[in-house]
């Protein structure tokens, strides 16, 4: 059976000629294009293909925002005119990663890859147990989120992390405070902890991330516990343990 195949980058050009040098590969169904981050989230929400042609430096999300925003992401192969991740991330990372500009047979040998990957492990688990790596050596290595896609009804917004007042755990699920607006995040606030740039972000509670730049007053509380009022309004509780490390982290 065919993967059905989704093609994602945002020039038209580089499109066209992805789907001229599959047309005739018998192994491959398209299934559609997206021209930007955020429209590939949705469509591949929607359409659930067996794997993604994805672009890296794209307006809205980058190709690896794309991949942290799914709760279930397909496998991918990175189709890109930079090499600056290629030559340390290949091998912990994606099924293949293609170097614009590509001929046919080299196309043919990484859908060959994904085909036998699917077949030996099953979609789901190829992207995560490659993927996820890479991306905890981002964290590592000081590559701080910098946006974050939310969803706002059925639509997806991209906000600029530093935008968020803070970001709470409600009724089980992650939400991003920006302004007057409550947005859910599919992350974990452990996932973003890892991410945030810790010079600007605080957990200040088990349930709960504050940005620094918001924060007005520490005000006290019962047993050791404060709370922290923000220049929006909101407070958000502070753990006793949290309090000494945020005594650290602003010298109070």
């Amino acid at each position: 059976m065919p993967m059905r195949t989704l093609i994602v980058d945002d020039e038209a050009p580089a499109r066209d000629r992805l789907r001229r040098m599959l047309t005739n590969i018998e192994t491959v169904e398209i299934i559609g294009e997206a021209e930007d981050g955020v429209r590939a989230v949705e469509m591949i929400e929607e359409l659930t293909p067996d794997l993604v042609l994805l672009d890296i430096q794209m307006p809205g999300l980058n190709g690896f925002e794309v991949i942290e925003t799914l709760e279930d992401p397909p496998p991918v192969i990175f189709v890109t005119a930079y090499d600056e991740y290629a030559i340390r991330a290949f091998e912990i990372n994606a099924l293949d990663y293609l170097l614009k500009p590509f001929n046919r047979e080299r196309l043919e040998k990484a859908i060959g890859r994904a085909q036998e990957s699917a077949e030996e492990q099953g979609q789901g688990a190829v992207l995560v147990d490659r993927l996820g790596p890479f991306m905890q050596s981002l964290a590592a290595q000081g590559h701080h989120i910098r946006r974050l896609a939310v969803r706002a009804g059925d639509r997806i917004r991209v906000l600029e992390a530093e935008a968020a007042d803070w970001i709470g755990i409600e009724r089980e699920k992650v939400v991003v405070h920006a302004g007057d607006q409550a947005y859910l995040v599919r992350r974990t606030l452990a996932e973003l902890e890892s991410r945030l740039d810790p010079e600007c972000f605080f957990r200040a509670h088990r349930s709960a991330i504050v940005n620094l730049s918001r924060v007005k007053e520490v005000i006290p509380w019962f047993k050791g516990s404060h709370k922290l009022k923000l220049t929006t309004g909101a407070e958000v509780e502070l753990s006793r343990a949290r309090a000494r490390a945020l005594r650290r982290v602003l010298g109070w």
